[in-house]
């Protein structure tokens, strides 16, 4: 009984610090709620690859697992992602990457619902301007990890920045943001035909 009143009484003092813990998560999860609620959305983007260089155009995402990347002239980039798979397609070159949706951290993004207590989280940091939430597997991505960034007020996603195996980061900053669009089933078909010819 003396042991069990010891651990009570030495639990105490944590109790602040885990209510805390607690919190945050509750608001982080909230945002991750809202993103998760926005079923589909576009607008436009800037991307940065690990080198510095610095690319835009416009995105279209319905979630779950439906993503484009048009990128402006000169660059020949797109990529699809129809719920299935995802293409990196060089319109010039005419090549076209394919990839198992699953096997990529745009799964995470793209998911039906982003459920902060889940092991996939690996950390979830709060502050006045922002709040981040970084997700990573190691079974399915070989660890490489995705960050998003969301405006704590408007729970809008900002940013997100995907870190592959070799610790490179490629970023992507959205704005124009436009939610609840409808869009032709067209924009998120993978041209198969194209993609299995090579």
């Amino acid at each position: 009984m003396l042991g069990l009143a010891g651990l009570a009484a030495g639990a105490l003092p944590g109790l602040p610090a885990l209510a805390q813990a607690t919190s945050k998560s509750v608001a982080a999860q909230k945002i991750a709620d809202h993103f998760s609620g926005v079923r589909t959305m576009m607008g436009e983007f800037v991307q940065f690859s690990p080198r510095g260089d610095q690319t835009g155009g416009k995105f279209f995402i319905e979630r779950p697992g439906k993503l484009r990347f048009n990128f402006e002239d000169p660059s020949p980039i797109r990529v699809i992602a129809d719920g299935n798979n995802v293409v990196v397609g060089n319109l010039k070159l005419k090549t076209w990457d394919l990839y198992p949706l699953s096997k990529t951290p745009l799964s995470l993004l793209l998911g039906d619902r982003i459920d902060l207590s889940n092991e996939m989280v690996r950390d979830v940091k709060e502050e006045s301007d922002l709040t981040t939430i970084v997700l990573g597997n190691k079974t399915v991505f070989g660890d490489s990890t995705i960050t998003m960034m969301f405006d704590p007020k408007t729970y809008d996603l900002r940013q997100w920045t995907i870190t592959d195996l070799q610790g490179k980061d490629t970023s992507v900053m959205i704005y124009n943001v436009q939610n609840g669009v409808r869009f032709d089933e067209k924009v998120f078909t993978i041209p198969y035909n194209e993609v299995h010819k090579l």
